[in-house]
Formats: structure tokens, sequence, C-alpha cells
């Protein structure tokens, strides 16, 4: 019997999922509010999330905002379905997170935190670190979907435990994001080959998983297709520095990365990939390429 999976949410995460797992041989039900992104082979598309869930007893929420991740809870606990595990992979505040799972936990629902360590390239690829939490059978029932579409999953423990790791996981991505820039930018201004600075860099200690993703793009100064909008980015970070203050730990590194953010957004690189902080910094150098 074909193992089955509803994803609603159909972006650059979900849709990449989801060709994976139609790959995988799973049967996909999908849906999203732009009927163009479920126009993908061998998917059975929805007409919203109640139809989903009525189709499979597994979910996946991949959406960008608070609201929509809401709205998307509330429909299913408003079906009076037999129990559905629900995996939240949307990069959320903890607080919505917590009240995503008491709007499904209330009529019977299982819902897991699983948000997801990875960018939109890296989930093509399949190169994705899922950070699960919440019931422990549940997500060791759900790892065979997960490996479909990743390459390591963690049980973290309790419910919200998935997010805790996701923000301090963004935090260094945020950072890295940044650091790679400003290397990337002193070796074009010194006179140097930006290619063969992103190549030598990986080659040597100073590399990241982030630089290795970013600075090919930072090489050729094109910061299409993005694989994190700038835009989308601004919310993920404030998500962290709002996560931070309320632990009441001191974050200057971080910090410091967030007028270098807010200039790309203001400087009109909102849709482009958050490697466009390197044209930020090669504005503030006068690097000429």
């Amino acid at each position: 019997m074909t193992n089955s999976i509803g994803i609603i949410g159909l972006g650059i995460m979900g849709g990449a999922m989801a060709r994976n797992l139609i790959a995988a041989g799973w049967q996909v039900f999908g849906h999203d509010t732009d009927a163009a992104r479920m126009a993908i082979p061998g998917l059975t598309a929805c007409a919203d999330a109640t139809e989903v869930a009525g189709r499979t007893t597994l979910l996946l929420t991949s959406l960008p905002s608070v609201k929509a991740v809401m709205a998307t809870a509330e429909a299913i606990a408003a079906t009076g379905l037999p129990p559905r595990t629900v995996i939240e992979a949307s990069t959320l505040a903890l607080e919505d997170k917590l009240r995503f799972h008491d709007i499904l936990n209330a009529t019977g629902h299982i819902p897991l935190d699983c948000p997801i360590s990875g960018t939109g390239s890296q989930a093509i690829t399949k190169d994705l670190v899922i950070y699960a939490s919440g019931n422990a059978q549940a997500i060791e029932a759900t790892r065979l979907a997960f490996a479909a579409f990743t390459r390591a999953v963690h049980d973290v423990g309790v419910f919200g435990n998935g997010t805790r790791m996701k923000l301090v996981a963004n935090l260094l991505v945020a950072i890295h994001n940044v650091a790679s820039a400003e290397a990337m930018v002193l070796g074009m201004k010194a006179g140097l080959d930006p290619k063969q600075v992103a190549d030598l860099v990986m080659a040597g200690a100073g590399t990241s998983r982030v630089f290795e993703l970013r600075a090919p793009m930072m090489v050729t100064g094109d910061y299409l297709p993005a694989t994190m909008k700038v835009d989308i980015w601004q919310k993920d970070m404030d998500i962290i520095g709002h996560f931070a203050t309320a632990l009441g730990v001191p974050t200057p590194t971080f910090s410091a990365t967030l007028p270098i953010y807010a200039a790309a957004q203001a400087q009109g690189h909102g849709s482009d990939d958050t490697a466009a902080v390197c044209a930020v910094l090669e504005g503030m150098a006068a690097v000429k390429r």
C-alpha cells in the first residue's frame, strides 16, 4: 500500500519536499493558496486544508505566516476527524508554536514541532535536517516520510524544543551569512579574484556550510533565485531577537548583523537571497567589480 501525506503550503520548501516525496513513491495530497504551486507532477491538489486532512492521516504544514498556520490548525481542529499527526515545519515564535499545539491537541490530534534546518536549494537535494519535538512515538512513526526529503532527523524532546533548537541554529546562520559577505568583500577590495577567494576559503579552516551555500552567489553578484528571501528572513531575525531577549541572553554578534539585513531590504533586495548582504557591504566599501 502506498504511503500518503498531505502538505499544506507548497512554496520553496513545501514544494521541494512534495517533489521528493513523490519521487520516493509517496502519494502526496497538497494545498496552497497559489493554485500555480499545486501544478506539481504526481501531486493530488486539494481545495483547502480541510480536504487535505480528509484524505490522509499524516499532514505537514510549511507556511509563511502565523496567521496562515493558525488558520490551518483551526481548520483541521474543526473537521471532527479522527486523530491526525500534524507536522509543523515553519519557523515561528515559540509562543505561536505552543498555541498551534493547544488548538490541535484539544481536539485529539497529535501536533509535532519540526522546524527545518536548510535552505530552499538544500531542500531540492534532500540536504535538510529536522529538529523534531513532541510525541516520541509519533516522531518515530514519521521517520519514513522524513527520510524521503531529509538527510537527518533528530528527536530533541518535548514539543517546542524543535523551535528552540532552530532559533539557536538560525542565530548562527544570520552571523555566518554576514561574515561570509564581509570576507568576500575584503578579498575583492584587496584585488583578489572573488571565485578564488570562495574556493580557497572553502578549502580551509574558515569555511562554513553557510559560506559554501552563499559564497557562489556572492562571487557572481546574482542573488536570484532566492533560497531564503531577505523579506522573509527579517521575520526570522525578529523571532530570534525576541527569543534571546526574553531569556536575558546577550547577542552582540547577532545584533551587529541587524543593520546589514535592514540595509539590504531598504536597498531593494527584499526579494533577493539573503546573500545580497554582500551587495550592501560592497557599497559600504566602495568596491568596483
